[in-house]
């Protein structure tokens, strides 16, 4: 159960130091490049050369495309690698093209329509719903499969699924709620596995355009770092094992939207979503915060028996989510943001907060 690496950029000049469009250019390239990590597949150097002539902008995402293509054509002495390199180029060359022009049609037939966009020149039955039953061996469910949708029904649910969201009205929601109906949209979509291949990779591109669709800045490059976590996160939001007391987990997923969404850094890791893991899968606690629900526990009862129930109800928050906001407190426990404050004042000799006031993480201290 080897953990595939987090995929380390080659355009790293182009983002930090290049001209905005160059920026640009880089950026959508490697997340394009990056999400072939969700298949463990990698680009080829020829076609790293050539995407940093697009970056320059000597040529187009179309020359590309037609270099790549007659690349592979003419090429007499066949790799190994090259079918997954090929496949790889490719798609990673479409994805490309797609993204550029951050158009969205969001609908089921825009969902199939992405699909064959992203696979075109690629699989025969690229843009085609799949019409047999599917499973999958898992690497976080230690060769467990999720139990995908029967392929009758594929059509229907994404109907239900994305009509439903069409209605959905975000207004008025808490970071909290923001995440896990995000979360849970995604998760459903790609639960449903329309296709016989490359559904997360489909499932990734609609939800990078349908979140720019509705105002939000995406990094795109989350997707790019963390493909195979993210792929991964999505199983384990859709794995239920009563037998081994295993539920669906979304707080996974959850943590990869809080990172892309509200700028928070939660660790991801492959491994620490492997079920039942062995002692060296175990997560850690996060860098510099310690395991807060232990030091909840080190808090003597005389201190807690001296605070009030709300502010008891802040230490759990704390413990269960070191990185909550006195705003999502005062939301959560329906309060003024004054009387949450007023509340921290009171619990200095309980809690610590570290950090800048946006993206800093609170701290029990012990007793």
């Amino acid at each position: 159960m080897k953990e595939l690496p987090t995929y380390t950029p080659d355009f790293e000049e182009y983002i930090r130091q290049g001209e905005p469009d160059k920026k640009e250019r880089a950026q959508i390239w490697r997340t394009a490049i990056g999400l072939q990590q969700v298949d463990g597949l990698e680009v080829s150097e020829y076609f790293k050369e050539n995407v940093k002539r697009n970056i320059e902008g000597e040529i187009s995402i179309d020359e590309v495309q037609k270099l790549t293509k007659a690349y592979y054509v003419s090429k007499t002495k066949r790799e190994q690698d090259d079918e997954e390199k090929e496949e790889a180029d490719k798609v990673a060359g479409n994805i490309s093209k797609i993204l550029a022009t951050q158009t969205l049609d969001f609908s089921t037939n825009g969902y199939i329509s992405l699909h064959r966009r992203i696979f075109n020149g690629v699989f025969k039955h690229a843009g085609q719903i799949r019409d047999y039953d599917i499973t999958k061996k898992e690497f976080v469910l230690r060769g467990g499969t999720v139990n995908y949708l029967n392929w009758e029904d594929l059509r229907r649910a994404l109907d239900y699924e994305i009509g439903l969201e069409k209605q959905f009205d975000y207004r008025g929601l808490s970071s909290d709620e923001l995440i896990a109906h995000v979360a849970k949209f995604v998760s459903d979509i790609w639960q449903i596995h329309a296709f016989g291949e490359g559904n997360t990779r489909t499932t990734a591109v609609f939800t990078i355009q349908y979140l720019r669709s509705i105002g939000y800045k995406v990094n795109n490059e989350l997707f790019a770092a963390h493909s195979w976590y993210f792929r991964n996160a999505l199983v384990r939001a859709n794995y239920k094992n009563a037998v081994q007391g295993i539920n669906y987990e979304p707080i996974y997923l959850e943590r990869f939207f809080r990172n892309l969404l509200l700028g928070e850094q939660w660790e991801l890791k492959s491994r620490y979503l492997v079920i039942n893991p062995p002692a060296e899968y175990a997560e850690q606690p996060r860098k510099g915060i310690g395991n807060v629900t232990e030091k909840v526990a080190n808090v003597t009862e005389n201190v807690i028996e001296k605070l009030t129930d709300r502010q008891r109800q802040i230490v759990n928050m704390v413990a269960a989510y070191p990185f909550t906001t006195t705003t999502m407190m005062a939301q959560k426990l329906k309060v003024s943001l004054m009387t949450i404050r007023r509340d921290i004042e009171k619990m200095s000799h309980v809690l610590h907060h570290v950090g800048p006031d946006k993206g800093g993480h609170w701290e029990i201290i012990q007793s």
